[in-house]
């Protein structure tokens, strides 16, 4: 088993700004690493295609990416119940809710 989590945090357009205020709020945190997508890659040109922060010590990963939610999402559901199919429901841009193939329940939202 893994020594440790890091969490991952999927934005759309918005990763850096978020990732930067989250740094701003805790004691003891960093922007570690920040790699951005270039011309003529998948994602929108200058916009995060991965972050590593840290928040007072906690690893954590951040990225801009729909295509990331929609590949989660179709993980998460291999084997397992989808409760709400990924969509906008007016709350949310794109959300979605699957139980995966252990039993464990995942609400995927982009704001």
């Amino acid at each position: 088993m893994a020594g440790k989590l890091s969490p991952f945090l999927m934005f759309e357009g918005q990763a850096e700004e978020a990732m930067r205020f989250y740094v701003s709020l805790f004691h003891g945190s960093e922007v570690i690493r920040l790699e951005r997508y270039g011309p003529g890659e998948p994602g929108t040109e200058g916009s995060v295609r991965r972050a590593d922060f840290a928040l007072a010590g906690q690893a954590v990963i951040c990225i801009d990416s729909e295509a990331e939610f929609e590949a989660v999402f179709g993980r998460l559901s291999e084997k397992g119940t989808v409760l709400m199919p990924s969509d906008n429901y007016g709350f949310s841009r794109k959300f979605g809710w699957v139980n995966d193939r252990f039993g464990v329940s995942w609400q995927l939202n982009l704001q």
